[in-house]
């Protein structure tokens, strides 16, 4: 009872620790939602509604320029935009106390961004043109490299959600870009799991599975330097991961012309997932290693979650997942419009 005395405000701007396991939590307004687009802040015209652009790309002359908003003055033009979130899940002024055990807390410090993709709501991260995927993956890169300069951050978190529902399709493709001043205890058992392996047989586990799925019958797609396929313990139906064939660590050292091969296989693989669960919800994340010096590495790569069930009591209950769509007939279905949509894109009838 004593949560109905305690204002919503006392609960924001806090990470809290579960009891027990390496599991936190961060309480966050729900996001807003626009039935007109043309009222959102992500609308062309309505950019003194958000931040102001720490970036927006306008393309002007065949040249793709650089900006930023000035005080009093938003770039209008723009085919990209990235400005501090108007809905932060983190802040760089959150109240500085703590909480013990039983119930530990930190203030949840950190950046948050937001990357609009497209100046045209209509468009979707599966529907946009592969040169701008490459301009957003520069971006991306961009702000990564930035964010690791700044104090107090740990970790660089990518990642996107694509709502179908009717309300959600009025709404402009985005990116969200948070930093943490912990590893998520995701990537922080990735790359536990990651080096175990690697001292006990020598070899990096993601090499290794690229070097198998390859050839797999979950294989759904490959680039010069990029691979797709649904993972062996697929937790989601019609997931699908894309990793780099070569081993690396960091994202934001890639060359132009792998961002470039990274958009194309993106782009088909994301349309592919589309057009296979007649478009379907899904998140993605970017898998990446925390790029200050410290042992926690892992072979980075991009990970797609199609939403296309609710979660059930041994999922939500104990982390054993059921999925009913075998990875190898997902793969199958998956490899055939991702290769028509691969096909489409550079230019093959």
């Amino acid at each position: 009872m004593l949560l109905t005395h305690c204002t919503k405000t006392g609960y924001m701007g806090f990470m809290r620790k579960d009891y027990v396991s390496e599991r936190f939590m961060i309480i966050v307004d729900k996001a807003k939602k626009f039935a007109d687009p043309k009222k959102s802040p992500f609308a062309p015209g309505n950019e003194s509604m958000t931040n102001p652009a720490v970036l927006a790309l306008v393309a002007k002359d065949g040249i793709l320029q650089r900006l930023q908003d000035s005080e009093g003055e938003c770039v209008k033009g723009w085919s990209i935009r990235v400005f501090e979130s108007n809905e932060p899940i983190v802040t760089v002024s959150p109240e500085n106390t703590y909480g013990e055990f039983p119930h530990y807390k930190e203030p949840a410090y950190g950046y948050h961004y937001t990357l609009i993709a497209s100046p045209n709501h209509k468009d979707t991260l599966s529907s946009l043109s592969v040169e701008q995927w490459t301009n957003i993956l520069i971006v991306l890169q961009d702000r990564l490299r930035w964010l690791y300069t700044q104090k107090g951050v740990t970790y660089v978190a990518i990642y996107a959600n694509h709502d179908s529902e009717p309300d959600a399709q009025k709404e402009y493709p985005r990116i969200d870009i948070a930093t943490f001043s912990i590893i998520p205890p995701t990537i922080e058992a990735e790359a536990k799991s990651s080096h175990n392996i690697l001292s006990e047989r020598g070899t990096c586990p993601v090499c290794h599975m690229i070097e198998t799925e390859t050839n797999s019958e979950r294989h759904v797609l490959s680039t010069d330097g990029f691979v797709a396929f649904c993972p062996w313990a697929s937790v989601h139906e019609h997931e699908c991961w894309i990793c780099p064939k070569k081993h690396t660590t960091a994202f934001s050292k890639i060359t132009h012309k792998e961002i470039s091969d990274l958009a194309l296989i993106l782009r088909a693989t994301l349309g592919g997932i589309a057009s296979t669960t007649n478009g379907a919800s899904y998140a993605l994340a970017f898998h990446l290693s925390p790029e200050k010096k410290n042992s926690k590495q892992i072979h980075w790569h991009v990970e797609v979650y199609p939403v296309t069930k609710k979660w059930t009591g041994p999922e939500l209950g104990y982390g054993i997942y059921l999925n009913s769509i075998h990875p190898e007939e997902a793969a199958q279905k998956l490899a055939g419009a991702c290769r028509k949509e691969i096909a489409s894109l550079v230019g093959i009838v």
